[in-house]
């Protein structure tokens, strides 16, 4: 989705992901039952808002249209509370994300939108593989677009408070597009979390990035027709900074002896110089001088390895979480031909549960290993906190945040 919404890695293929969102998480069910008392309290919190959005530019027939008739969904709010317990690791997602099903419909869809997507790259610069990966990771190239109305999802979280600040920023986009003429309230449908149409956009990246593609005068993200979602993709890769040609990452193989302190996001050369030091591409080959490169260890010295480049980043826009990106590309790959990823998983491993990740932040810290923040989120601080604690112990500096590490710390 184009990113708004970050994730970690642990869910699956399409949901609280989009531009801005996509890797869903378990959800427990909670029982969420809201009294006739409570749906008149959204309904005072939406009379209180229409000042607002008359105050920001929307007007009282699009407003008054828009809200008519909402109730407050709960179980919008149900998916929304229970966001945090993700189960799977960066191998169980890249087996769904990059199955050879998903690879078989990729080619599909690429060759039935073929010349499209040749305009849009000529147009935008922006590789077509890629652009029907996301499609592929967003919506299964179009066929579970989300059936949720969007206003009432965006008014449910905003009155909800928790995040209500980032959803009424939501809410009132969404409520600018339904003023343009795009779309019309009925068929503004997506994910619980607003993400929208073939390539999940969030409403504030559908105004900053969307295109009107075919040329009917309205962006249209929303219908059969893929065409505006998918040079809106294109559109938004391009403003991020997205370089033709230039690959997301390619895996190698890592010398014996590898320093694993090398491994780090900041840590960039040319892949002439990655060579020098032993790093290959899976046929023993240097890779090409694409530009700078990093070491990245999704899974740490016991999985596959890649050299990444500044794409990496661009994917990251749509979503941060590393396996979503690594599928992104990898899919790409695999719908032009190319191999699976030939190096090995620690399929041992099971990933580390929300309190667990707590845990691990909490435990670092209080050794002296300090992640920042304590957000459950394993990030680049979080892994460079792992390394350290790894240095310190003689380990290998992978910065793996694994159940071994958490173990080790216990």
């Amino acid at each position: 989705m184009a990113a708004t919404l970050g994730v970690i890695v642990g869910v699956g293929v399409a949901e609280a992901n989009a531009p801005g969102k996509s890797l869903r998480p378990t959800i427990r069910p909670v029982a969420l039952q809201v009294s006739e008392s409570g749906n008149a309290a959204f309904h005072r919190w939406i009379e209180g808002y229409r000042d607002r959005a008359l105050a920001a530019g929307i007007r009282a027939d699009v407003f008054d249209r828009a809200m008519a008739d909402l109730r407050y969904n709960t179980s919008v709010i149900q998916k929304d509370r229970n966001q945090s317990e993700f189960t799977k690791t960066v191998w169980e997602y890249l087996d769904s994300a990059t199955s050879d099903l998903r690879v078989k419909n990729g080619q599909a869809a690429l060759a039935a939108q073929r010349g499209v997507l040749e305009e849009i790259e000529a147009k935008y610069g922006v590789d077509k593989q890629i652009v029907v990966a996301i499609w592929g990771l967003e919506s299964a190239y179009g066929t579970f677009r989300g059936s949720i109305p969007i206003i009432e999802a965006m008014a449910t979280l905003a009155h909800d408070g928790r995040r209500g600040a980032f959803f009424e920023e939501q809410l009132a986009a969404a409520l600018r597009i339904l003023q343009s003429g795009d779309v019309t309230a009925a068929q503004m449908k997506g994910s619980w979390a607003g993400a929208m149409g073939h390539t999940q956009f969030m409403p504030t990246s559908f105004l900053q990035h969307a295109v009107d593609f075919t040329g009917d005068g309205k962006r249209d993200i929303w219908s059969d027709d893929p065409r505006d979602a998918l040079a809106s993709t294109a559109a938004y890769l391009k403003a991020n900074g997205w370089t033709k040609g230039q690959p997301w990452g390619v895996e190698v193989q890592l010398p014996k002896g590898f320093d694993y302190a090398e491994a780090n996001r900041d840590n960039m050369k040319m892949p002439s110089e990655w060579a020098r030091l032993g790093v290959l591409d899976m046929d023993g080959r240097a890779v090409p001088n694409h530009g700078k490169a990093s070491v990245l260890l999704p899974a740490g010295a016991d999985g596959a390895a890649f050299l990444i480049f500044d794409n990496f980043e661009v994917l990251e826009s749509y979503n941060t979480a590393d396996a979503y990106v690594i599928g992104v590309g990898h899919l790409g790959d695999r719908i032009l031909g190319g191999a699976k990823i030939r190096g090995e998983w620690p399929r041992e491993d099971r990933a580390l549960t929300y309190d667990e990740r707590i845990e691990l932040q909490e435990r670092l810290t209080g050794q002296g290993f300090d992640t920042k923040k304590i957000d459950g989120k394993i990030g680049p601080l979080t892994i460079e906190a792992v390394r350290q604690f790894q240095k310190a112990n003689g380990m290998k500096p992978d910065g793996y945040a694994s159940l071994h590490i958490l173990k080790k710390l216990r």
